[in-house]
């Protein structure tokens, strides 16, 4: 089993195509950053026509028992999520709506303060809000799985406990290896895998210690620091990968419509745009080279298929309402 948690591609048959070469089962796809309902509807109607016009590679998951037979099918299985509550508006009833249509994922903040939660990038972080508490046990009642990727340090912690249900940080690293705002702290990293939770490794340059110039053998290591630190049960990856995306989707990534601005984020004013991939992995046609490392970092063959897959499949298995 070979599980992506995070992309967030300019899709096409060539990205599905590379998804099949690297036998990829499932991959988490953002369907909506900053869209509200109806424009996420529509990104939903997109990806049918996806469906339709590519029904050898891929094909949509609701449901663990999907991705087996993506994987059954030698497809890959679509799995939807939300990064920010914007799709849900202010009204608790679009939940069970998105859910109905695939949502599976939702953030409860992208970066700045939400309706629901606090973002990384706050100076001040109250924790979840009235509506998020109120959001969370309808996500929870559901099956749509709370996501505290760019979310802030209190709230995270709040989302755990609050949850009754394990939460996931869907692509991240832990801040004990690269200080990056939105990388978690030792302490979040326990929080969650005693809840249960999932951490997914991210390859977004920004997020890797030594950004572009980070080493295959450096981020081996932080995957095998962070496996004694928290359990090889609880990690598995969320790349974060925006493959052929121009650069003008990353400042809308990071503006949206809520400043006239440009907030360079995770970047910087010498660097706006999308920064170069690590040369070990340029897009999905290098994951072998992740597994490799893996191997000759030590990590067992038992080991690396947990992270590869099984432990992502064993979460959807608990998380996402049976059918």
């Amino acid at each position: 089993m070979f599980i992506d948690c995070l992309q967030y591609c300019n899709w096409s048959e060539k990205i599905f195509k590379q998804w099949r070469a690297s036998n990829l089962d499932a991959v988490h796809v953002t369907i909506s950053y900053h869209e509200q309902f109806r424009d996420t509807v529509s990104n939903f109607e997109q990806w049918n026509k996806w469906f339709e016009k590519y029904p050898s590679l891929i094909m949509p998951a609701f449901y663990a028992e999907d991705v087996e037979i993506a994987k059954k099918q030698r497809k890959t299985a679509v799995i939807f999520g939300f990064q920010n509550p914007s799709p849900i508006e202010d009204d608790i009833g679009l939940v069970e709506i998105l859910h109905r249509l695939g949502g599976r994922f939702m953030q409860l903040s992208y970066n700045n303060q939400s309706l629901l939660a606090t973002g990384c990038y706050e100076e001040n972080d109250p924790g979840i809000t009235r509506m998020g508490k109120e959001v969370i046990k309808e996500m929870n009642r559901v099956g749509m799985v709370v996501d505290m990727s760019h979310s802030s340090e209190r709230s995270t912690f709040e989302a755990i406990e609050l949850s009754s249900r394990p939460i996931v940080i869907s692509h991240a690293n832990p801040s004990f290896w690269h200080p990056a705002k939105r990388n978690k702290s030792d302490q979040i990293l326990r929080k969650l895998s005693e809840n249960k939770g999932m951490l997914g490794f991210s390859l977004y340059p920004h997020h890797l210690n030594n950004s572009s110039q980070c080493s295959l053998e450096d981020f081996c290591l932080m995957i095998a620091r962070t496996a004694d630190l928290i359990g090889i049960d609880h990690i598995g990856f969320g790349s974060d990968l925006c493959q052929d995306q121009p650069d003008s989707i990353v400042e809308w990534m990071r503006v949206g419509k809520w400043t006239k601005e440009i907030d360079y984020g995770e970047g910087s004013a010498s660097n706006p745009g999308f920064p170069d991939m690590p040369k070990w992995f340029r897009d999905n046609r290098d994951w072998n080279n992740i597994i490799e490392g893996l191997k000759k970092h030590g990590f067992s063959s038992d080991e690396i298929n947990k992270i590869k897959g099984e432990n992502w499949l064993s979460f959807f298995r608990k998380s996402f309402m049976s059918n």
